[in-house]
């Protein structure tokens, strides 16, 4: 199931772009504002609690340097992670470095998803609203389909990667309280982004606030 459903999370994500209109729904950045409520909370209930009990206070600047690194990320990826695409969709230049960041982002997320079945989903439906909008670049883009594909391809792979890597290699699991903080680090700054991005013209969403305490309640119940 570990690498099955993020797979299978990025497929949606193709499908929602190929046949819907995410950009300009209101569903789908619900959607986005659900995957970013359950991962926090996911984080929060189970990830945090388990990093500290088998670790000392020291634990909590490998947080912070996940989420500085993160920073770093969305520096080159233009901040897909969290929904978003501002680069240029009329490149004809394979986007090589959005590759790199994404991958070793999503390398990083699958480290942790063979200890919580609640974080694999998490992470899968977090992924789902970012390969619908990484497939609607590749789309408007002119690198060509072989291209797009391709990239999507590697996009895919990462994560069940990230989760093969760890379950065969014994000195990633030694350090793997380590490498889980910065994930955590890593979640915290994208869910967090994804939540308290400002409506427009700074309205209250009754909708968005909804199925933030909706993925709350789902991931602490669940």
């Amino acid at each position: 199931m570990i690498f099955i459903l993020p797979l299978l999370a990025v497929l949606i994500g193709y499908l929602i772009a190929k046949f819907l209109k995410p950009a300009s729904s209101s569903t789908f950045k619900l959607l986005l504002s659900f995957s970013g409520a359950y991962l926090l909370s996911v984080t929060v209930f189970e990830l945090l609690p388990e990093v500290y009990e088998h670790s000392g206070k020291e634990i909590g600047v490998f947080i912070l340097l996940g989420l500085l690194f993160q920073i770093i990320l969305e520096f080159i990826s233009k901040g897909l992670e969290h929904g978003h695409m501002h680069h240029n969709p009329n490149t004809q230049q394979f986007p090589l470095m959005l590759l790199v960041s994404l991958g070793i982002h999503s390398l990083l997320e699958g480290f942790p998803l063979n200890e919580s079945s609640h974080l694999l989903y998490g992470v899968a439906i977090h992924k789902i609203p970012v390969a619908a909008i990484l497939s609607i670049f590749l789309f408007n883009s002119k690198i060509g389909n072989i291209k797009a594909f391709l990239f999507l391809l590697l996009f895919a792979l990462m994560t069940p990667l990230g989760s093969w890597l760890k379950l065969q290699f014994e000195f990633i699991q030694t350090y793997a309280a380590y490498l889980n903080a910065i994930v955590i680090g890593v979640f915290l700054h994208i869910s967090t982004t994804i939540l308290f991005e400002a409506s427009k013209n700074h309205k209250f969403n009754a909708s968005k606030l909804g199925v933030i305490i909706l993925g709350i309640i789902l991931a602490y119940f669940m």
